[in-house]
């Protein structure tokens, strides 16, 4: 009962912060001098990743600390293990985003930028936090199977972001107007590459992500 408290203070914590980085970042509301690059306002911020994998995680979250209220006042028998599901595509989601700031885009444009203003809750604090709680202290029926479902938010990204690309070909589409991550480094042949890679990435982030929920709870 106590791994749940805490997971539920957590998971509140995670809730809140997705909602104060998001009401932030559509305001254009910034608490640090202005540099972050890969940052946008109202509509346009949906189409970063960073933003889409923090909104998700964020309702999850939320998900989860209800069922966690309900199982600790015996509304429930046990907390749905979709839930718990959910929560690894959330988790896995935002470790990919995580991962892929610290060790790709910060050598790009450096640490201030990619941790400024509400980057600073997408790109670190939140991650570390759901990673925290997901692997410390939601101990359930976790199957290596589930692995797979870690990949479903990047596959649905990689359509859109693809799609955006390949449409605007003929008009900056590798520019960073479109590729604005620099995944494809002005080569539309490397989304054969760069795909794949990331579907590999996420899905071995997921693996690790159960076997470290695994081993915590033993």
């Amino acid at each position: 009962m106590k791994s749940i408290k805490i997971s539920f203070i957590l998971n509140i914590i995670i809730f809140l912060l997705v909602t104060i980085g998001s009401i932030f970042m559509f305001a254009g509301i910034k608490f640090m001098p202005t540099g972050s690059l890969l940052e946008a306002s109202k509509i346009t911020m949906f189409k970063y990743y960073t933003v889409d994998s923090n909104i998700l995680v964020g309702v999850v979250s939320y998900i989860l600390a209800v069922c966690e209220v309900l199982y600790m006042k015996k509304k429930i028998k046990k907390i749905p293990e979709a839930v718990y599901i959910l929560k690894l595509i959330g988790v896995s989601a935002i470790t990919l985003t995580f991962l892929t700031t610290a060790i790709f885009l910060v050598p790009q444009y450096g640490l201030y930028d990619m941790y400024n203003n509400s980057n600073l809750l997408f790109h670190l604090i939140i991650p570390v936090l759901v990673v925290i709680s997901y692997v410390f202290y939601e101990k359930h029926d976790n199957k290596y199977s589930y692995a797979i479902y870690g990949i479903m938010p990047m596959f649905l990204y990689s359509i859109y972001y693809s799609s955006m690309i390949c449409v605007n070909i003929n008009e900056g589409g590798l520019t960073p107007k479109y590729d604005f991550y620099g995944f494809l480094r002005g080569n539309i042949n490397n989304i054969s590459i760069a795909v794949p890679i990331i579907f590999l990435i996420a899905y071995l982030i997921s693996i690790v992500l159960i076997i470290l929920n695994k081993k915590m709870s033993k």
